[in-house]
């Protein structure tokens, strides 16, 4: 495994702690009844330039012919890694803007929840598991 390989798979595992972690900040403000911290949204902003820095690895590990080795759908490793989870992020700011105006972390932590299961699966199949 090269240095490129290996910075791609240790920052795909901070990428699922970072949702998780983010899951339940979310759950504990909102049993708390509390505004979230500041660092809530940092920590929110730092996982999203995180995703896209790790969709731009990604993406140079695929044109460069590095691609998960195992049998299936390879596919669903950057389905799971990255599209899914951008989506849900862009339905998340949208929600927080629009409907969820009062309590704009309910859909982050949602859309963090999806986004750790999304992208544990993501290491899953890019380990071949």
């Amino acid at each position: 495994m090269d240095a490129f390989t290996e910075i791609h798979l240790y920052v795909g595992w901070s990428i699922p702690i970072g949702f998780g972690i983010l899951t339940l900040w979310s759950a504990w403000v909102f049993v708390r009844n509390r505004v979230p911290h500041d660092w809530y949204w940092n920590l929110l902003g730092i996982l999203q330039v995180v995703v896209g820095i790790q969709f731009i690895v990604g993406a140079i590990l695929f044109i460069s012919g590095r691609r998960p080795v195992f049998e299936g759908a390879t596919w669903l490793h950057y389905v799971y890694g990255a599209f899914f989870p951008a989506a849900l992020l862009l339905f998340a700011h949208n929600a927080a803007r629009n409907r969820f105006s009062e309590v704009p972390f309910v859909p982050f932590g949602i859309a963090a929840l999806l986004c750790c299961g999304l992208t544990v699966r993501a290491l899953m199949t890019g380990l071949g598991m």
